[in-house]
């Protein structure tokens, strides 16, 4: 009887997990350049031949790879990725990540994400603009210019953000390996004057979030039901 009791709390506690994922996508449904956090779950087998119990896993988080719309801004220091790459930025732990590409210009000139991080080139190396001379034209292929002259390129990543990645900031992603800058590849480009919206579906979210909410409460009345059992064994054994 206990083994049903601690294969439902395994069950209530992937649950959980996942409950907490589809609560972080759709507080994120409006957030620019976020990639929804997915949950796969695996069983964990406890024994062998006859006396084996399946209990599930705690799960293991993953990044959706579905791009989100592409929204017109007119904006030259908005950015969009057409393609599977990512922008890189500096921050305090490091290069990271993003999808978000709402950049400006500081005083100095140097590209700057919407927090405050240098925007790096395919080198790794902050992105320096003249001041002087205002919003720069983008390239198809990222590079930019200022008074038809080329000053500089956005760099763009490919990198794995692999399973239980981590997150920095709202969108960005911090990689757990050195990112490969992009190099040659037609399909992968920068449009000018757009962003990407989050690629969080609302509606399929709430729905998972009705399942999640059911099977939780479907295993609590499964607890229930074994804990009256034993209580009734209990007592059936005691009176003899």
């Amino acid at each position: 009887m206990r083994d049903s009791l601690y294969v439902a709390l395994s069950s209530q506690i992937a649950l959980e997990r996942r409950l907490d994922t589809i609560a972080d996508n759709v507080a994120n449904a409006s957030t620019i350049g976020f990639r929804a956090t997915g949950v796969k779950f695996e069983d964990v087998v406890s024994g062998t031949g006859q006396k084996s119990v399946s209990f599930a896993s705690s799960g293991k988080t993953y990044l959706s790879g579905a791009h989100g719309a592409l929204s017109e801004t007119g904006n030259p220091f908005d950015f969009a990725i057409q393609g599977d790459a990512w922008f890189a930025i500096e921050t305090p732990v490091g290069t990271v990540m993003t999808r978000d590409g709402r950049f400006s210009m500081n005083e100095n000139g140097e590209l700057m994400s919407t927090e405050g991080h240098p925007v790096l080139d395919a080198g790794g190396s902050p992105i320096q603009l003249d001041p002087r001379n205002g919003p720069p034209k983008a390239g198809a292929d990222g590079s930019l210019r200022q008074n038809d002259q080329l000053v500089g390129s956005i760099g763009l990543y490919n990198f794995d953000p692999g399973e239980n990645f981590v997150r920095y900031g709202n969108s960005g992603i911090v990689p757990a390996r050195t990112p490969e800058p992009v190099t040659d590849r037609s399909d992968i480009g920068v449009a000018q004057g757009f962003l990407e919206e989050s690629n969080v579906n609302p509606v399929l979210e709430i729905t998972r979030l009705i399942q999640v909410q059911r099977a939780f409460e479907n295993t609590a009345a499964l607890m229930r039901q074994t804990d009256s059992s034993t209580d009734e064994a209990i007592k059936t054994l005691g009176s003899k």
